[in-house]
């Protein structure tokens, strides 16, 4: 939620600098792992697994770091229920039901066990605090793709129709990956399918096959040339 920006310190050399959103991302995407270390604009250290669950509230159930340093054991009884984290922005919010915070900036978007969490900040005055909303994953009626962004269409016992919001997930892959994680939203009607389902359709054919059915058409073809001037 902060605006620093971090320096990934690996064999010795600074590599960035990149800011949380970016850092998030890619350790999601595994080319950063947990227990590297990070060096903050202001010259303080820490690791990734740190930056990514700093301003964790301690009513969330704890995330255990899929790489523990070996001086530090992981603790009995720890388990993560995050099934999914990403970063976000908050573009719009149409419609009655949820009182959905005035987020403002980077959102930290969880997908849990049970349900959706979006935490970041929100003016309270002059100042700044941090808010979060949770919803069951259930309410989740429908969901649509639209590049990076994801619109969710969220159910309320208070309103009879669906409210709206729309999140800005920096990337289409992030995007995708986040309506795919969401197991009881169906696609908004007319919009384009949440996942691709595996031998769900015939893709191009790699350049490289093409490349072997021509050699291996001009072998046959010169194999029947010789045959025929074997039988002149």
């Amino acid at each position: 939620m902060e605006n620093l920006l971090y320096h990934v310190l690996l064999d010795g050399r600074r590599i960035g600098p990149y800011d949380r959103r970016t850092i998030v991302g890619m350790r999601m995407k595994k080319a950063l792992t947990s227990a590297q270390v990070l060096e903050a604009a202001d010259g303080a250290k820490l690791t990734v697994a740190q930056l990514v669950n700093r301003m964790q509230p301690a009513d969330v159930e704890p995330v255990a770091v899929d790489e523990p340093k070996a001086t530090e054991p992981p603790r009995a009884g720890i388990y993560s229920v995050v099934q999914g984290q990403f970063a976000a922005t908050l573009l719009e919010v149409e419609g009655a039901g949820l009182a959905i915070p005035p987020f403002k900036g980077e959102l930290e978007i969880r997908v849990q066990t049970r349900v959706l969490r979006i935490a970041g900040r929100v003016r309270d005055g002059l100042a700044w605090k941090e808010d979060r909303i949770k919803f069951p994953l259930l309410d989740i009626a429908h969901a649509r793709l639209r590049g990076k962004v994801v619109d969710l269409w969220i159910r309320s016992a208070s309103q009879a129709t669906l409210q709206r919001l729309s999140l800005d997930l920096g990337s289409p892959e992030s995007a995708g990956e986040l309506a795919e994680s969401l197991p009881h939203a169906a696609p908004w009607p007319g919009s384009e399918p949440l996942a691709r389902k595996a031998g769900g359709g015939k893709g191009p054919v790699p350049p490289m096959l093409w490349v072997g059915l021509l050699g291996l058409a001009l072998v046959v073809g010169a194999l029947l040339v010789l045959a025929l001037v074997h039988n002149l």
